[in-house]
């Protein structure tokens, strides 16, 4: 079997052995002539380029090459054909076929084939086609720039590129306005970098020959220098007016004028604009518009600076004319009324004033002319006014006229209001008064002038309410005597605001959260202080009845039901949480009240508190929290405040009979109390949900003074705590291997803020507060010696009782005023009342009172680590002289005894003595002395609070 394989078709023959051997030759024959020259097996030619893009120009050349696989080009022949329109009848040794300035007519499938050996040659397959298309023109190269301006010292880019887009292109820059020398610019990815100003082109070259594109359009660059223009107006003014001239100037900051051309842009229709330093514009509407130059360096070519802001002319068509207003048109006796002369469209203007006495007269110029557009003038007449302004003068027209009359009466007006408040509020009632100063009221006439749409009556009162807000503005009056009419000056004019609605009450009240007996002061603020307001305070007090969200009743504070001229309120003594709300009055109108404002107190009531599941102030997002009610109340609603806002549980949360329930993933930090259907308020709790990793586990109950407490650390994830940092108040106070911040009796140092810090995390923090507990006095051991103390003491004050009677028997006027301090001289003396030791001072002559200071010893047995303070015990004692026979009775004694004791003891002690005087009293001068029948000493015992 023999396989033959052919470019067109492919044979198997298949010889049978026992086939003829003469017939075997002849059919072996017959196949070698279907090869006339045999064919070169393993070999296939391939069609080449020796560019490496694919597509060909217009007049570009192209080579192609004919390269046989697995065999060498010295052994090889090489013919070619197009179209597969003819054989190749002549073979080169070159394998390269060239296509010199392609044209559309060389467009075709071109193949090689590969010949070797002679005479006998070998043939290679025909290649696979090489299609070739020959675009029919010359490409052209594009150049942009990213900015065709050069800040000073800066570059721009230009970019170079070929259209139709193609490959292999080697771009290259020139500069000049014609095509040059290359300006040091040729690369591959057309991107130059350009620092001078000029004008700009490059092409594209590939190929071996060289083939060019087109030249590009021209990009010119221009450098813009440091300098700055601007523009200058003279006179200076924008608004200008038809007919006036205004001059423009191009200045350029930091040049020499003789460097620079000019140049200029405008909006304005004006076509005329001058390419020179400066030009005049005689103004029309055409005028209108914006003006920009910018300046161009004579020497530096393409070299200019940026354009100047634009300044924009205004052009009016109509001539301005001026206004004239007096402050007054009567002249008062011996003063003056200013006249303002105004052109309130434009500026730059000088007034000149003109008056006439009368109709008939002629007018006179007051020469003086003034910039200001103010005139003093004291002479009766009619007056007006004009401005003047530019060079050559340019005339507003005149203004309207003003006639002055001279007053004959010296009476001043005056306008006041009853009440005296300058803003009232709509539907408020007052009235406006006109005085007439050093004058009869029933001599005059009133007339009134305001701002306003209303002409109160030519009255002398003028009675608003209800007013409205249309009611503001300016009011004046003046006087007219009814005799000859001879008036006063206009009043100064008195402003009168009317606002539209009431105003809402702010209430502020601190402190927000409380210690046990504290003072809370209320502030009502009203958004538009005016006269005449008083305050009222109220309690508010939960309603839960009608099922509304924070429905309160309200109840006036003790000293508040006729209200308070100041807007500040105290409430003594405030132990528990409550809300308050406030509102002010005045005449028949009465603010709203204020939004209620709580004070919150974290200790727990007996009759209504608020308790935390899990206790705690901090909590995950992923914890569910409750908050549960409990009292002598059946109905509850648990209210929480999240900065100013005041919301029910069930607006957020869920509530179910007396408990809140705060959802999980629900982020909180808000403060929580409970209302009761009986109007209390529980104790509040501070709650946060935050979404955060760590969180520091604290009380969210104030904590008792000298208790135990115990703060931690917890992580959101199942990670092992290891050393934990506390903080008090930022202060780091614990830094070791324990976990938790142990407090064995807490004291009032430490309360504050906490916060704790593990594993690079650290948590919110959390106030912790220390409630102080007064010790029971009656419960301290001390107690009972204490009183036996006191008893010394009132023994020893009865001895000296009896020495100062007798000394006050044996002496006339004399005064007793001794200081007796008692001390221990050892700590057995503090529980031995028989121990004590005292040092009496010698009696100091003088006046009939006796006063005695006596300190008893203090508790030095007593626990150091609880210090009592030192109380004082007063003991008064009164004494009543016996009079001798014949002699004047002497006046009363008194003797105040102060004992200083430490004791817990809250009661008062009283000691009565009681003395007899056996005499019986004179006469004294003729006049009944009055029997005396017993004396009386009292000894009263008060605790140094």
């Amino acid at each position: 079997m023999f396989y033959f394989k052919t470019k067109r078709q492919s044979f198997i023959v298949v010889l049978d052995v026992k086939m003829d051997q003469t017939l075997r030759c002849v059919l072996g024959f017959f196949l070698l002539n279907l090869i006339p020259h045999g064919l070169a097996q393993g070999n296939r030619p391939r069609v080449t380029t020796t560019s490496n893009w694919p597509e060909t120009f217009w007049t570009e050349t192209l080579t192609l090459r004919c390269e046989i696989e697995g065999g060498g080009d010295s052994e090889w022949t090489f013919g070619w054909r197009r179209d597969r329109t003819s054989s190749s009848d002549k073979y080169t040794t070159d394998n390269k076929y060239i296509i010199s300035q392609a044209t559309d007519s060389d467009n075709g499938d071109y193949e090689c084939i590969g010949r070797r050996g002679s005479p006998n040659s070998t043939f290679t397959p025909w290649s696979e086609p090489f299609k070739l298309t020959v675009t029919p023109r010359t490409p052209k190269a594009e150049l942009r720039a990213d900015s065709t301006s050069i800040p000073a010292g800066g570059a721009v880019t230009l970019t170079c590129d070929v259209n139709p887009p193609s490959s292999g292109w080697t771009y290259i820059l020139y500069r000049g306005d014609h095509p040059g020398t290359q300006d040091d610019g040729k690369n591959f990815n057309g991107r130059f970098s350009v620092s001078k100003g000029g004008v700009y082109r490059c092409r594209g070259v590939r190929g071996e020959p060289v083939y060019y594109t087109y030249y590009s359009d021209s990009v010119t660059i221009n450098i813009i220098l440091s300098n700055r223009a601007v523009v200058t107006l003279q006179p200076h003014w924008t608004e200008i007016h038809s007919g006036e001239k205004i001059t423009l100037r191009c200045e350029i900051e930091g040049g020499d004028d003789s460097e620079w051309e000019y140049e200029w842009e405008t909006t304005s229709s004006d076509r005329s604009v001058k390419q020179s330093e400066s030009f005049e514009i005689s103004a029309t509407s055409y005028s209108e518009g914006e003006y920009k130059c910018k300046g161009k360096h004579k020497t530096e070519v393409l070299s200019s600076t940026p354009w100047s802001t634009p300044i924009t002319l205004t052009v009016s068509e109509q001539k301005p004319k001026a206004e004239l207003k007096a402050d007054v048109t009567d002249i008062p006796v011996g003063g003056y009324v200013t006249l303002t002369c105004d052109v309130s469209s434009s500026s730059g203007w000088q007034y000149y004033f003109w008056y006439r006495a009368d109709k008939s007269s002629n007018p006179s110029s007051i020469n003086e002319f003034s910039s200001a557009g103010q005139k003093r003038v004291s002479k009766e007449g009619l007056y007006w006014c004009r401005g003047a302004r530019g060079n050559p003068v340019y005339y507003t027209e005149d203004s309207n006229t003003i006639q002055l009359k001279e007053n004959t009466v010296a009476n001043k007006a005056v306008v006041t209001l009853h009440p005296n408040w300058s803003e009232i509020y709509s539907k408020e009632s007052i009235t406006l008064r006109c005085e007439i100063k050093d004058g009869d009221d029933a001599e005059w006439e009133y007339e009134w002038e305001t701002s306003n749409s209303f002409k109160p009556p030519k009255e002398k009162e003028y009675s608003i309410g209800p007013a409205y807000t249309s009611h503001s503005g300016n009011y004046s009056c003046k006087g007219r005597k009814k005799s000859d009419q001879s008036p006063t000056g206009w009043s100064d004019p008195i402003t009168l605001t009317v606002l539209s609605s009431s105003p809402q009450p702010v209430l502020t009240v601190s402190p927000l959260w409380l210690s046990p007996g504290d003072s809370v002061t209320l502030n009502c603020e009203v958004k538009h202080p005016s006269a005449g307001w008083r305050f009222y305070w109220y309690e508010a007090i939960p309603k839960l009845s009608d099922n509304s969200y924070n429905s309160y009743s309200y109840q006036l504070l003790p000293g508040s039901r006729n209200g308070t001229e100041k807007y500040s309120f105290i409430v003594h003594g405030q132990t528990h949480t409550a809300g308050y709300v406030c509102r002010a009055g005045r005449g028949e109108m009465n603010t709203p009240y204020s939004k209620p404002k709580f004070v919150w107190s974290g200790d727990l009531p007996s009759s209504a508190s608020l308790t935390v599941s899990p206790e705690r102030v901090q909590h995950f997002t992923s914890d569910s929290v409750s908050l549960e009610c409990k009292g002598n109340s059946t109905q509850w609603r648990v209210t929480f405040q999240e900065d100013s806002f005041l919301a029910d549980c069930s607006l957020r949360d869920t509530m179910t009979g007396s408990t809140c329930t705060i959802e999980e993933y629900r982020s909180r930090n808000n403060v929580y109390w409970c209302e009761s259907g009986s109007g209390e308020f529980s104790n509040a709790v501070n709650i946060t949900k935050e979404n955060s990793d760590i969180i520091l586990v604290s009380p969210v109950h104030p904590v008792t003074e000298g208790s135990s407490v115990s703060l931690s650390c917890r992580l959101r994830s199942s990670d092992i705590v290891s050393n934990v940092f506390f903080y008090q108040n930022n202060k780091l106070i614990q830094n070791d291997t324990r976990k938790e911040l142990n407090i064995s009796a807490v004291s009032k140092s430490d309360e504050g803020f906490y916060k704790c810090q593990t594993s690079g995390r650290e948590s919110s923090q959390s106030w912790m507060s220390v409630t102080v507990v007064a010790v029971s006095r009656l419960g301290n051991p001390s107690y009972l010696l204490i009183l036996m103390i006191v008893g010394l003491i009132c023994g020893a004050v009865l001895i000296i009782l009896l020495l100062l009677l007798y000394r006050c028997r044996q002496s006339k006027d004399s005064c007793l005023i001794r200081s007796i301090q008692a001390e221990s001289t050892n700590q057995d003396s503090a529980t031995n009342p028989a121990a004590q030791h005292h040092e009496y001072s010698p009696p100091l002559q003088g006046d009939a009172c006796h006063y005695e200071s006596i300190k008893g010893p203090e508790d030095t047995a007593h626990d150091a680590n609880h210090s009592q303070s030192h109380d004082v015990t007063y003991s008064l004692i009164e004494l009543k002289n016996i009079g001798k026979k014949g002699k004047k009775p002497e006046p009363d004694s008194t003797i105040y005894s102060d004992v200083r004791l430490e004791t817990e003891d809250t009661s008062v002690l009283y000691s009565q003595v009681s003395c007899h005087n056996p005499g019986k009293d004179k006469k004294n001068k003729g006049k009944p002395t009055p029997a005396i029948t017993e004396e009386s000493v009292y000894s009263e015992v008060k605790p140094d609070q």
